[in-house]
């Protein structure tokens, strides 16, 4: 099979379409003939260096943490999916490729009326904005500010606030605030003196979620009193040193089914805003971490 990877650690120019093996099927797992894979600032940070907690870095290395596709065989004991169907899923890594074989609880059906595209870049972005919704107990009532409320985190979670009959504020630059109207936020611009803008829409802020780092947390403890009610998915360090939380994605086979579910519903969009082939890899890379754009970047590996 063809797979993106990397055989050092460094910038885009490292990661290149490899032939690998297709992946063994161990008892419990799935193997999914990949269709897209979401690519990730997560995705980037490994390929520059950074390790995630649990994995191990072996080289040549296959990126990618999240897909959709179409199951191709299932191992001893899997009894709850089937060769043929369409699903999508997530792995710490691995993805970037036109087979995966994952943990048969690392995966849901996709529903026929959620496209390939959304499907394969729902689960990281998805997930981490409903672990972050969950910790912060967004609900009806609360002023939330989102920051980076254009990014692929910051637009799911500022649809779950809203859906929870929140008032929420997003920054983001001019050319996304009617994309954050369409979901139902109030858009203010972000950068030097944002805290007065934001002031000037909320005479009150309950909640902050930052998606975007640039010390947002600096403006955010200006603004709401409770530090436990503030949380970063980007600046881990300012948020030790200000006491605020740090919120780590918690993924599992229920978070990621309940998000398909409200997708299917219609209640949760998932933006595409660009796609690249398999062996395009390394431009999608630079794409995610030019930190411009809104919504998901996918690769479209293999059609359905």
């Amino acid at each position: 099979m063809r797979a993106a990877a990397i055989d050092s650690f460094g910038g885009p120019e490292v990661l290149g379409v490899r032939e690998f093996a297709r992946p063994a099927v161990s008892a419990g797992d799935v193997l999914v003939r990949v269709v897209a894979a979401g690519v990730q600032l997560t995705d980037a940070a490994i390929r520059a260096g950074w390790t995630p907690p649990g994995a191990t870095i072996t080289f040549p290395q296959i990126l990618g943490n999240e897909f959709s596709g179409i199951i191709e065989d299932v191992g001893e004991g899997v009894d709850t999916f089937r060769t043929g169907e369409a699903v999508a899923g997530f792995n710490l890594l691995g993805c970037y490729a036109e087979y995966v074989s994952v943990p048969r609880d690392q995966l849901v059906v996709k529903p026929a009326n959620v496209p390939w595209l959304v499907a394969g870049a729902l689960s990281a972005s998805g997930q981490t904005a409903h672990t972050a919704y969950e910790d912060l107990a967004v609900s009806d009532g609360d002023v939330v500010l989102v920051c980076g409320a254009a990014g692929g985190v910051g637009t799911i979670f500022t649809q779950l606030a809203v859906r929870s009959g929140a008032t929420v504020i997003g920054t983001a630059s001019a050319a996304n605030h009617d994309h954050l109207r369409s979901m139902g936020a109030i858009p203010v611009t972000y950068g030097e003196g944002q805290a007065e803008r934001i002031c000037a829409v909320a005479p009150r802020v309950d909640v902050v979620f930052d998606a975007a780092g640039h010390e947002n947390l600096r403006t955010a403890v200006e603004l709401a009193s409770d530090r436990d009610r503030i949380a970063t998915i980007v600046d881990m360090a300012l948020a030790v040193e200000l006491g605020c939380r740090i919120v780590r994605s918690r993924r599992s086979h229920d978070r990621l089914a309940e998000l398909m579910g409200l997708v299917e519903r219609g209640a949760l969009r998932v933006h595409v805003r660009r796609t690249y082939r398999l062996n395009e890899a390394a431009d999608a890379h630079r794409d995610v971490e030019s930190g411009h754009g809104r919504g998901k970047i996918v690769l479209d590996i293999g059609r359905a």
